[in-house]
């Protein structure tokens, strides 16, 4: 018998070596995408993260906008500080 026959008759034909060289791309393909995907995912979770200001950053605002004097801003600064 041929070779070529004897092949198919065992089952290892050009297709099962065709579908086996796709299913590996795509098992490392799927497994790259994933790996980045988690990456990416874990970047913008610490870039969303923002610290909350505090009462004496709200206090610094309320000043500098011009809402309370500075006789106030004194007064609630020592009450926040001690």
């Amino acid at each position: 018998m041929p070779g070529n026959m004897m092949a198919h008759m065992n089952g290892y034909g050009w297709g099962h070596m065709l579908f086996g060289g796709f299913m590996m791309v795509l098992f490392w393909g799927g497994l790259i995408a994933l790996v980045i995907w988690l990456l990416r995912g874990l970047g913008r979770r610490d870039a969303g993260v923002q610290r909350q200001p505090s009462a004496l950053d709200l206090l610094q605002e309320r000043y500098a906008r011009g809402e309370i004097d500075e006789q106030e801003y004194e007064e609630r600064k020592r009450v926040l500080t001690h």
